[in-house]
């Protein structure tokens, strides 16, 4: 169980170095999926976690609340042949989840590389107080207003009966109403043996009564505190509406800033600005980062095979992250001569160099190279 968990989340140079290397070993079986909605087809290649991630992303944006869901078809492709452009089901947009090394043997032609995920990382590089005024203007006023309409007070647990109560009653309840049948959670074993046992949970109370709690992993020696597991109880949506969940954010970064902690790590989400999670986060004053895990050393090579109106909707509607070869994040959006740049979904956050505008009637009309 140790074992299983350090293999997931472990941010050893020297284990994620053999990670990268055993997830695209030679003789590997990989995923190779066709998923049509919405008049768009969205093929995805390579490792088993762009599947539950960035495949599913994909679908819940493309999903109209109407008609039926995802059609997909679905095989399965050799590692070393999971970068074969020849080897890629048909689509209008196809991705392929693979390692930065591997990134050689893709074309560049109408094509960017995007993070598999990013993470969102509070520095405590300064006094309390400064750390928390890098917070968004909008959730500071925020949070005094819930201040004055409730007392809050964040806690930390260390009853193991309780814990049982956090898991079944918060994590796996919030897990359940916010994903349903796309739920991914950590068993009920691992979190208490690799999170509770040495980790911190903390749990919020709102006049008196406990509405959430937040399992977060400690490591003692590097300073970093990183967020795990999470919910309110019950996951009902009046909790959300009182703020549980944000006050929550914002007392946990009080608390570390008080004890001695050198980061926060909130975790992170895909590398697509539309996805509320990336919106969320980055309210709280977060640089964003490749995480220290193996996700940090794995990529998205997305490559935008057809021009419809479909795929330029879905380009203009889901700008993201690209990444360097040295690491370096960048925001993209699109917009054409009918669609405007989507600037609801901001990036202007530390650790993101900047942004490029791309008319997609120029990147077409120039077989995607730049200008």
């Amino acid at each position: 169980m140790n074992a299983d968990y350090v293999w997931r989340n472990n941010d050893h140079p020297l284990l994620r170095r053999f990670r990268t290397h055993w997830d695209t070993r030679s003789w590997a079986t990989l995923p190779a999926i066709r998923s049509d909605l919405g008049g768009l087809s969205v093929t995805y290649t390579g490792l088993p976690e762009g599947q539950a991630y960035t495949l599913e992303f994909t679908e819940l944006r493309r999903e109209t609340g109407e008609g039926p869901g995802a059609v997909r078809d679905s095989c399965q492709v050799r590692a070393r042949n999971h970068a074969r452009t020849d080897r890629l089901p048909d689509g209008d947009i196809s991705i392929v989840g693979t390692t930065a090394p591997n990134l050689r043997h893709l074309p560049g032609d109408l094509s960017f590389v995007l993070p598999m995920r990013v993470h969102f990382v509070v520095d405590f590089d300064a006094d309390t107080e400064t750390v928390f005024s890098r917070i968004a203007r909008g959730e500071r006023r925020n949070f005094r207003q819930r201040c004055r309409q409730h007392e809050w007070k964040l806690d930390i647990e260390r009853d193991p009966g309780w814990f049982d109560y956090f898991y079944d009653r918060i994590y796996r309840a919030t897990m359940s109403e916010r994903h349903g049948e796309r739920e991914r959670i950590e068993s009920k074993e691992s979190a208490y043996e690799c999170l509770f046992r040495y980790g911190i949970l903390f749990v919020i109370t709102m006049d008196g009564e406990r509405v959430g709690g937040h399992l977060c992993h400690w490591d003692q020696k590097s300073g970093v505190l990183t967020s795990r597991l999470l919910g309110v109880v019950d996951g009902a949506a009046e909790h959300y509406a009182a703020g549980a969940l944000k006050v929550m954010h914002a007392l946990l970064i009080r608390w570390a800033g008080d004890n001695g902690v050198r980061q926060l790590d909130f975790q992170g989400t895909e590398a697509f600005l539309s996805k509320g999670t990336y919106q969320l986060k980055r309210l709280f004053g977060t640089r964003v980062a490749l995480p220290p895990n193996h996700f940090g050393d794995k990529r998205l090579w997305l490559q935008v095979r057809q021009d419809t109106p479909a795929v330029r909707d879905f380009l203009v509607a889901n700008p993201f992250l690209t990444v360097s070869e040295k690491g370096v994040l960048e925001a993209v959006y699109f917009h054409d001569s009918d669609r405007k740049v989507c600037d609801r979904y901001k990036s202007d956050s530390p650790g993101v160099t900047g942004q490029r505008l791309i008319d997609l009637d120029a990147f077409f009309a120039r077989g995607g190279q730049a200008a």
